[in-house]
């Protein structure tokens, strides 16, 4: 433990932005997934809406730094590969 005015200020803080990180991170996992059950299931509909849901909070968390942007682009360009391709099949 920290025994520092200084440091222990640190880990009030740290502790913050952890958690406001884990908020924006969780959502992002969270809207992925949805949306690949989603386009998995078929409902491209419902599909479509999630993806962009998704793609705004992955663009949030790379804004943010959570996240590095060319990960956030990866993950928004392989969700839109896999609905693409799943709009094919059906």
């Amino acid at each position: 433990m920290a025994n520092k005015k200084s440091a222990l200020k640190r880990l009030r803080s740290m502790g913050r932005r952890q958690a406001r990180n884990q908020m924006y991170k969780s959502r992002a996992r969270s809207a992925i997934k949805k949306a690949r059950r989603l386009i998995d299931a078929g409902q491209m509909g419902e599909a479509h809406e999630a993806v962009r849901l998704a793609v705004v909070a992955l663009d949030k968390a790379a804004q943010k730094g959570i996240i590095h942007k060319n990960n956030a682009a990866r993950r928004k360009s392989r969700l839109m590969r896999r609905l693409n391709q799943a709009e094919r099949t059906t």
